[in-house]
């Protein structure tokens, strides 16, 4: 899964990583009923689910099935997919992941899969490895794979690392999905109304990292975000790309137990720690 991931780069650095055209960037005047917002985002080191998060696209999200590619753009959703037929935003929380294995069929992503795909810029993602009282190391689990999630869980410590690419001067460009959402309780004539929201697709984890967590964010590699991005590309290639993640590329490196507490945002988080310090690793929240 991915819970928790570092994005520092502002606007115009994400630019020049996506190659946008300068006049892809949304005005202030945008109509949020057809088309999401951008909002400058101060850089943000433990993003949580519900937090508003970058996000590029491809074509316009309300064209047609044949619609052309169009030029990539930068948005920002909010992160907890609010499938269109939900009450409640809240339902959000629980739809911060989509699994690669069902995200073309479950009814809450299906559609926004086949029309609605972008790449969520990280600077790393954070995943924790569990620790038993004894010491002994284990890889976590999610719940839709081990009905004893939570008990191993609340039985364990977690030792936080963060996963990126080397040297940090390429940002990671998860996979993603969004969706809008209307909210019935806002007035008819609010902007605000509209919600723009997102999903990171995970994946089975790539042997290197098993070791941490079964499960990752998919990466799309630089050579396939045109395609990613492209509504016409075909289930067959999609999912090729989502199996195409570079993990051979990517490093894990342990990080503090202060990134284990959301109210913790700084720059060192992604500071490695040196073999053998820190201190012990404590729980999540």
């Amino acid at each position: 899964m991915c819970g928790r991931y570092a994005q520092s780069r502002n606007v115009q650095q994400l630019r020049l990583d996506f190659g946008l055209p300068e006049e892809s960037l949304p005005g202030e005047d945008v109509d949020t009923r057809a088309w999401p917002p951008l909002e400058e985002l101060e850089p943000d080191y433990n993003i949580s689910p519900g937090r508003p998060v970058y996000a590029v696209l491809g074509p316009p999200p309300q064209g047609g099935e044949e619609a052309e590619p169009g030029p990539r753009s930068l948005h920002t959703l909010r992160w907890g997919l609010i499938p269109s037929w939900a009450k409640d935003r809240n339902i959000g929380y629980r739809m911060i992941n989509a699994r690669s294995e069902t995200v073309a069929d479950k009814p809450a992503f299906r559609t926004a899969f086949r029309r609605r795909r972008c790449l969520l810029p990280a600077d790393a993602y954070y995943e924790w490895q569990l620790v038993g009282r004894d010491g002994t190391v284990q890889a976590s689990t999610s719940p839709a794979t081990d009905p004893d999630h939570k008990k191993r869980k609340a039985k364990a410590d977690k030792k936080p690392y963060s996963v990126h690419y080397p040297g940090g001067g390429e940002p990671l460009a998860m996979a993603g999905i969004f969706e809008r959402w209307r909210d019935p309780e806002a007035p008819e004539e609010d902007p605000a109304g509209w919600v723009w929201s997102c999903a990171v697709i995970t994946t089975e984890a790539a042997p290197a990292l098993a070791h941490i967590h079964e499960r990752m964010p998919v990466i799309v590699p630089r050579q396939d975000w045109a395609a990613w991005l492209d509504p016409g590309t075909g289930p067959d290639e999609l999912m090729h790309i989502m199996a195409d993640t570079p993990a051979d590329r990517l490093v894990a490196d342990e990080v503090s137990t202060d990134v284990n507490t959301i109210k913790n945002n700084r720059p060192d988080l992604l500071t490695p720690l040196a073999a053998g310090s820190g201190p012990e690793p404590d729980t999540l929240f």
